[in-house]
């Protein structure tokens, strides 16, 4: 395993070599800026904290808004990050006092945004998807559109690939996790090829940097996601490599009842999907059975809750609508946290029986402002 970390933090660093990493993590706060002004501005243009002294509960605040009920809980997000910093008093169930933030205020702090960005390398698709959400909060809020549709816009994936690809945390995280997954396919003993499983692969923004490593290798790759949506585009975009096959998994669902027996994997991939589950160490379990003896688990989690999350990907994150009260069942319970820290994936690892649990980049590097990391364990 420290050959397999080893390699991994050097293609990571490869990755992003020329960059102004400091910078990275200065864009990063001006992104959590300007979302936390966007925050406050959608809430007070409600009216209802125009008058002195007026106090609000939840209640109140989202039928003023028309939230859909299964994004309630991000607004008691927005609220306990307002509380936080400063920019709103909470007195027992009721809120009072938020800052009156304008509509000028809050595209001063977009301007800024875009110049910032515009100096750093790739910074300008990241705001890009940014100034988008944040034009359609209340929108968004009341599922009058999906994020899903701002992220794929007539079925372009370059907006997503902004996200989950082009941006400095993603080329170093993809290019660690397929170093990771080269270095675990090349000491595989077989028999047959390597079976890999990738779960929630999505738009394909860490595939298309893991594929090319493991070409030339003995590889069975399977491809999924819970819906269809991503396949037929995967199909096409990855139509080179006939190795690769293509189909439906859901990580909260028993595994076996989806085609899926015990010890029928070697490597699996989950790229910033693992905080779906409903259960961290439940599902962890899960794919520690898939896995065969030896076999590895790789993959890639945001470890830090950032506001302009709130903004934009925690959309995609809210229950279904037939269940808007649906919550999770782990140490996330009643807390509306998403997100588990680094330390929290590295025990539910190790309660979940793996062994070796590693992760990169360390507590001390500058991505760590980032928050993303790359996870491996074996079985």
């Amino acid at each position: 395993m420290e050959e397999l970390v080893r390699r991994a933090a050097t293609a990571g660093e490869a990755a992003v070599a020329a960059a102004d990493l400091a910078a990275l993590g200065d864009l990063a706060d001006l992104l959590d800026q300007a979302a936390l002004l966007a925050i406050a501005y959608t809430v007070r243009r409600q009216g209802l904290f125009d008058a002195p002294d007026t106090a609000h509960d939840l209640r109140e605040i989202v039928t003023a808004m028309k939230v859909a009920p299964r994004h309630v809980r991000i607004v008691r997000r927005w609220l306990a990050a307002l509380v936080r910093e400063g920019m709103l008093a909470r007195d027992a169930a009721r809120y009072r006092g938020l800052r009156r933030v304008e509509a000028a205020e809050v595209e001063g702090a977009r301007a800024r945004l875009d110049s910032v960005a515009r100096g750093f390398e790739h910074g300008p698709g990241l705001a890009r998807f940014f100034q988008l959400s944040v034009s359609y909060l209340p929108e968004l809020l009341r599922d009058e559109i999906s994020l899903q549709a701002l992220l794929f816009a007539d079925g372009d994936l370059d907006v997503a690939d902004d996200v989950y690809r082009r941006n400095l945390a993603s080329r170093y995280t993809n290019n660690a996790a397929a170093a990771a997954m080269r270095a675990f396919s090349e000491r595989h003993a077989g028999p047959g090829p390597v079976r890999v499983l990738e779960i929630g692969a999505g738009v394909g923004g860490t595939t298309v940097e893991v594929l090319p490593e493991l070409d030339g290798l003995e590889v069975d790759y399977l491809f999924t996601d819970v819906t269809r949506f991503f396949l037929m585009a995967a199909k096409e975009r990855f139509a080179s490599r006939p190795w690769v096959r293509y189909g439906l998994f859901d990580l909260n669902r028993d595994a076996s009842e989806q085609g899926r027996p015990p010890e029928s994997v070697d490597l699996v991939l989950a790229a910033n999907v693992l905080h779906n589950a409903r259960h961290a160490e439940r599902t962890l379990r899960a794919i520690r059975d898939l896995l065969a003896p030896g076999g590895c688990l790789v993959f890639i989690e945001t470890c830090r809750d950032h506001y302009q999350l709130m903004t934009s990907m925690q959309f995609l994150m809210s229950p279904p609508a037939a269940e808007p009260d649906a919550d999770f069942e782990d140490f996330r319970r009643g807390t509306d946290r998403i997100f588990p820290t680094r330390e929290e994936w590295l025990g539910e690892l190790a309660a979940a029986g793996f062994r070796d649990p590693l992760c990169v980049p360390g507590v001390d590097h500058p991505l760590s402002r980032i928050g993303q990391h790359v996870f491996s364990a074996t079985r």
